[in-house]
């Protein structure tokens, strides 16, 4: 490439003006372009005007890091505790741990979320505490039904209805291949999210 096709020399950016291969002192974008003290805006024109490639590739550096910030902001600063309501703490946090133990079903409706902050629900036989579930669990929650209650019922038929669970211990020995196996899986969903306390009785 020869000099004037629209290069631009490193060293004349800062001044305001390029050297001609005879020594002579020209403006790069013209006679008059660059005023006296003007030395960023020559530098404007000389990017606009011989280093398109070099002000793309900043407009797209550029909408990398905006990309990557506006990311951060919704999803970074969340596992930091900057979103809305950071200064509250959970009802599962403030509880001490509980001890793995037998329930009796009378004993398992006791934390149904209405009487203590505590809210458990079993599965298959087995005792789950979804204390950190509240939104979900709690009493005002879609599946507040389940809360303090034997939940293999509703869970194999997908119903949320007060009659698909009893009040008596439910051996489960009416439902179907394919609701046990449903049972089951929620059982080890439960198991993997929620903290195992024991059976009832």
């Amino acid at each position: 490439m020869a000099a004037g096709d629209g290069d631009v020399k490193l060293g004349t950016l800062g001044s305001g003006s390029e050297s001609s291969s005879d020594g002579s002192s020209e403006s790069p974008g013209g006679a008059g372009a660059a005023a006296e003290g003007g030395g960023w805006a020559a530098a404007a024109l000389a990017l606009l005007t011989g280093g398109g490639e070099m002000l793309l590739n900043v407009a797209l550096v550029a909408l990398v890091l905006l990309g990557a910030y506006r990311l951060w902001v919704r999803w970074g600063r969340r596992g930091l505790g900057a979103g809305a309501g950071a200064g509250e703490e959970s009802p599962a946090a403030s509880l001490p741990r509980m001890k793995k133990r037998d329930f009796s079903l009378e004993q398992l409706r006791q934390y149904d979320g209405s009487r203590t902050p505590r809210i458990l629900l079993a599965v298959n036989g087995k005792v789950f505490d979804v204390t950190k579930g509240s939104k979900f669990y709690g009493p005002a929650g879609p599946y507040g039904i389940f809360a303090g209650r034997d939940a293999s019922r509703g869970l194999a038929t997908f119903c949320l209805d007060k009659d698909a669970l009893k009040d008596e211990y439910d051996d489960l020995s009416d439902l179907n291949a394919v609701q046990m196996e449903s049972v089951r899986e929620w059982e080890m969903q439960f198991k993997a999210l929620h903290e195992y306390k024991d059976q009832p009785r």
